[in-house]
């Protein structure tokens, strides 16, 4: 049976679970540089492009949350092992990420130039996901 889906916009909101919320609050803000939107001791959350990076902390979503003043509810979620994300950059910025990730002590552990011109560097945060920053051309979205 074939059915045609209502149209999907962009990717909404990345999660990413972590064991240590400060530490995973001080890698993401010193050294990729993002701001804090909201956070309390579960959740922090990051506005990244038109997608909002959410850290978990482990353990701390698996009971349905009720928001306050009849808001709704959040169904119970939580997630194990190591994930993957991968953040735009501008390709002139490439060499400057390099520079600003190694400053940190942050290890480099993959360079990939894809066929279309795209260049990936791909390294981890505290929490072991694998972390990418990619330049244009390497979907056809992107």
């Amino acid at each position: 049976m074939t059915s045609t889906a209502p149209p999907l916009g962009h990717v909404l909101e990345s999660v990413l679970y972590t064991e240590n919320m400060a530490r995973a609050q001080q890698f993401f803000e010193t050294v990729m540089g993002l701001e804090s939107f909201r956070r309390d001791e579960r959740f922090t959350s990051y506005p990244t492009g038109n997608t909002m990076l959410l850290l978990f902390q482990k353990g701390q979503t698996g009971d349905t949350v009720v928001l306050p003043e009849g808001m709704g509810t959040i169904p119970p979620h939580d997630g194990s092992g190591r994930t993957h994300l991968a953040f735009a950059i501008e390709a002139e910025s490439l060499p400057a990420w390099e520079t600003h990730l190694t400053a940190h002590r942050v290890e480099i552990e993959g360079r990939t130039h894809w066929p279309g011109g795209s260049d990936s560097i791909y390294f981890r945060d505290p929490d072991g996901h694998l972390l990418e920053l990619a330049t244009p051309g390497l979907w056809p979205n992107y």
